[in-house]
C-alpha cells in the first residue's frame, strides 16, 4: 500500500492487499478516495475493475476470498475478508435511466464509468500504486468545498431524482460557502421528480441530512429551493427547526422532524412509513405537557409515571427552541430562554426512576371487590391518590389504603 492510505484501517489495508493481489486492475472509487484525499476515517472501502463479475467471483474464489453475489445485474459482487464486506464493480454504463432505476452494460473505459458518477468529489479513482484519476476536477473541487455534479447537472438528476437530497446532504459535510449555481438551479427546475421516489430512498437521505452537519443551513436551503415543499407537503416551520439546532439538542432525526412539521404529523408518518417507534416517539413530543423548570420531584414522578423520560426530555428540547425561535423573531425581546435551567430539568428527569404504579386488578378482587367494570373505576382511584401522593407508596401502603378507602 502507497503512503496516502492513512486513513484505512489496518484490516481494509490487509484486505486490499489480497484483492490486489488477484486484481491489479482494480481501483478504489467514490467515498473512499475522496476520504483519503481529505483525511477522513474511511467507512466503506469500495472498488471497480474493467473484469465482468463472473470474472471477478471466479478470479475471487479462486484465490480462497468468500463472495456473495449481492447485486450482479448492476456488476456488483462483495468480497468478505475478516468479516467485512468490500463492494467490487465491474465498470459501467448507463444504457436506460428513468430516474429511478438504470439499465447497465459493461466497459472498460474508466472515464465512461466516472462520468456516470454524481458529483466531481465521487468521481475519482485510485489505483493499488496510489495513482489518483480525476477526470472532471474533484479533487479541486474537495480543496476549495463545492458539490457540483459531473457533467450537465440537470441529466444527472434526470437520471436519478434522489441525487436532489445527497446534493444537500454533501453539500453539509463537503460545501463551503454558497452552493454550486447551475447545481441549485437544476434543482428548482427539477424538484417534482422527487414524488418519483419511494418514501423509504427519500426518508432514509432526509434523516441523514437532518442529523448531518450544517442541517439549519441546509434545511433553510432546501425550503428556499423548493425541496422541503415537495417532500413535506403537510407543511414545515424552519424557525422552530433551526432553534433546535442551536440550543444543542441531539442529533435525532425524528425529534428534528417533529421540531419541522408545522401539522399533519400523523400523515407525514404515515407517507414516511416511519417505524412505529418513530411514529409513537413523533407524535408523543408534538403534543402534550411540558414540566416547568422549577417543578417539585413529586412533580416530574407524576409525569414521568405517564410517560417515558425521552418523551418528557424531547419535549423540553421542542420547547426551548420554540421559546428562542420567538424570541429571535421578536425585535422587542429582551432575553432568551434559560438554558442552564432547561439543561437541569432534563438532567433530573433523565436520572430519576420511572415510577410504577405498584397495584393490579388482581389486588382488587383480591381484596374483595366483585368482577366488573367497577374494578377499573376503584383501580383507577387509587392511582390517583398514589400519584397525589407523589408516586412513592408502596405497594403495602396502596393495598392498605385500599381497604381504609375504598371498600
Amino acid at each position: 500500500m502507497d503512503a496516502g492510505s492513512e486513513g484505512l484501517t489496518p484490516a481494509q489495508r490487509q484486505a486490499l492487499v489480497q484483492i490486489w493481489a488477484v486484481l491489479p486492475q482494480a481501483r478504489l472509487v467514490g467515498g473512499v478516495v475522496r476520504d483519503l484525499l481529505i483525511g477522513r476515517p474511511v467507512a466503506d472501502v469500495d472498488i471497480a475493475t474493467p473484469e465482468t463479475p463472473e470474472q471477478v467471483q471466479e478470479t475471487l474464489t479462486a484465490a480462497g476470498i468468500k463472495t456473495v453475489p449481492t447485486g450482479l445485474a448492476h456488476g456488483t459482487v462483495t468480497a468478505v475478508i475478516a468479516s467485512a464486506p468490500y463492494e467490487i464493480t465491474t465498470l459501467r454504463r448507463d444504457l436506460e435511466t428513468d430516474g429511478r432505476h438504470a439499465v447497465v452494460s459493461w466497459t472498460t473505459d474508466w472515464r465512461e464509468d466516472a462520468a456516470r458518477r454524481d458529483f466531481t468529489i465521487n468521481a475519482m479513482s485510485r489505483s493499488r500504486d496510489g495513482a489518483l484519476y480525476d477526470y472532471f476536477g474533484g479533487q479541486a473541487d474537495l480543496a476549495r468545498g463545492l458539490v457540483r455534479f459531473v457533467g450537465d447537472a440537470g441529466t444527472r438528476i434526470e437520471e436519478d431524482a434522489l441525487r436532489i437530497l445527497r446534493f444537500f446532504r454533501f453539500q453539509g459535510r463537503y460545501g463551503v460557502g454558497q452552493p454550486d449555481a447551475d447545481a441549485m438551479q437544476a434543482i428548482m427546475q427539477r424538484v417534482e421528480l422527487i414524488t418519483r421516489l419511494s418514501v423509504e430512498r427519500v426518508w432514509s437521505e432526509l434523516q441523514r441530512i437532518l442529523t448531518g452537519p450544517n442541517a439549519d443551513g441546509l434545511v433553510t436551503m432546501m425550503a428556499q429551493a423548493g425541496v422541503l415543499s415537495v417532500i413535506l407537503p403537510e407543511g414545515f416551520t424552519l424557525g422552530r427547526f433551526t432553534g433546535l439546532v442551536q440550543v444543542g439538542a441531539p442529533a435525532d432525526a425524528v425529534l428534528r422532524l417533529a421540531a419541522l412539521l408545522e401539522k399533519g404529523r400523523e400523515g407525514a408518518a404515515q407517507r414516511l412509513k416511519l417505524s412505529r417507534a418513530d411514529t409513537a416517539f413523533l407524535l408523543a413530543v408534538s403534543h402534550g405537557p411540558v414540566p416547568e423548570a422549577d417543578a417539585s420531584d413529586a412533580t416530574l414522578r407524576r409525569f414521568l409515571a405517564d410517560e417515558p423520560a425521552r418523551h418528557l426530555v424531547g419535549r423540553t428540547w421542542l420547547r426551548q427552541a420554540t421559546l428562542l425561535a420567538e424570541a429571535q423573531a421578536n425585535t422587542e425581546a429582551t432575553s432568551l430562554p434559560d438554558a442552564q435551567a432547561f439543561a437541569a430539568l432534563r438532567k433530573r428527569l433523565e436520572a430519576m426512576p420511572r415510577p410504577v404504579f405498584p397495584v393490579a386488578g388482581r389486588d382488587i378482587l383480591a381484596a374483595g371487590h366483585a368482577p366488573g367494570p367497577a374494578v377499573g373505576q376503584v383501580l383507577a382511584h387509587l392511582r390517583n391518590w398514589w400519584m397525589a401522593e407523589g408516586c412513592t407508596p408502596s405497594r403495602e401502603a396502596c393495598l392498605a389504603q385500599l381497604q381504609h378507602g375504598f371498600r
